[in-house]
């Protein structure tokens, strides 16, 4: 404890030394050399602000410049009861205020809590630290291995599987569009995408999931190596298409999930199918499980908006934001149904 009155230390020191071993110092010159020699001991410091020599402010600002006050609270022990005064202290960094005159019970509590708080504080900061390093460790790992699974000739040629799976389905899907335009005079669907996993992808979800890494692992544990997601304007297309590409007779449907009459909790709503696709190879034919997703225009433009939140870390008031998207996706499932209830209209009309 610094404080140029010698009735404030022991006044202070009688409060506390039950408790705590206390050192003092009487100016900040003082308190800065003991600072330095007891640093990794302290567990707070109480300062006094006018002091001869150095002051508290000077005080605070080298242990700032040390970095002493990321490991030491500061308490200031003052007689001045000024917002201004105590609003610059905190700004500094400092953790809390002690008025004088000091009433013990008040004086045992605050630092009681100050050190207990910074205790905590400095505990959750070391985890956070030791669990960015973990994970660093773990995406250093994946990056190496991935780096493997990729030189591999197998892996090179697995993936030539899954890509040309892809523009299997790729080519029937247009198919069926341009059969589809010529008989209703509109397309099913807007656009297409499609998307190969990463090694590093891969690699990840095969060991978090406890499967080794190996080309016979990849083919029966995963189903999303391939994806493709089908963009359509009305949520009756989407029922359709893929209804038409399902009854082929050399497509095998794995795994159907139905988010749009079950939507997710969040409002996700989306028609999930695992497909299994024939692949044409020189050595013949080979069946390849392809993630075909399809969704509306304005579920997918919600989808992009969603995935942002997800993988973007500190995002403040994120609960709020999720309850925004949750009734943004029930708006968008009424807004799909009325557009199709319009384009039935309009279609009628025609006829």
């Amino acid at each position: 404890m610094v404080d140029d009155v010698e009735l404030n230390r022991e006044l202070l020191r009688d409060m506390l030394e039950n408790v705590y071993v206390v050192e003092t110092a009487q100016d900040g010159q003082e308190a800065l050399e003991k600072l330095e020699e007891h640093q990794t001991e302290l567990a707070a410091l109480l300062l006094d602000l006018r002091m001869p020599r150095l002051d508290g402010f000077a005080v605070i600002e080298e242990m700032k410049r040390k970095r002493w006050m990321e490991r030491i609270p500061v308490l200031i022990i003052s007689g001045e009861h000024g917002v201004e005064v105590e609003n610059q202290c905190l700004e500094l960094g400092v953790s809390d205020f002690i008025h004088k005159p000091f009433e013990g019970s008040v004086v045992k509590n605050r630092v009681k809590n100050v050190i207990e708080l910074f205790r905590c504080k400095n505990q959750l900061e070391r985890k956070v630290r030791e669990q960015a390093e973990r994970l660093e460790r773990q995406h250093q790992i994946i990056e190496q291995q991935a780096e493997k699974l990729q030189e591999a000739k197998s892996f090179s040629r697995l993936m030539l599987e899954y890509q040309s799976a892809i523009m299997e389905v790729e080519t029937r899907l247009k198919v069926l569009n341009a059969e589809f335009s010529q008989e209703y005079k509109r397309n099913p669907f807007e656009a297409i995408k499609s998307r190969l996993k990463s090694p590093e992808s891969i690699y990840e979800k095969l060991d978090r999931k406890g499967y080794p890494v190996t080309m016979d692992s990849i083919r029966e544990h995963l189903t999303d190596v391939a994806g493709l997601r089908v963009v359509c304007a009305f949520p009756d297309d989407i029922y359709r298409l893929a209804e038409l590409l399902t009854r082929q007779d050399d497509i095998m449907v794995l795994r159907r999930k139905d988010y749009i009459k079950n939507p997710k909790d969040n409002g996700y709503r989306s028609l999930h199918l695992i497909l299994s696709i024939p692949i044409f190879l020189p050595d013949g034919k080979k069946y390849v499980k392809v993630e075909v997703q399809f969704r509306t225009i304005a579920m997918d433009f919600w989808a992009s908006v969603e995935h942002k939140l997800k993988y973007k870390k500190d995002v403040a008031n994120a609960e709020e934001i999720v309850e925004q998207l949750k009734i943004c996706a029930d708006s968008i499932e009424d807004l799909d149904y009325q557009m199709q209830e319009i384009r039935n209209r309009i279609d009628n009309a025609r006829d």
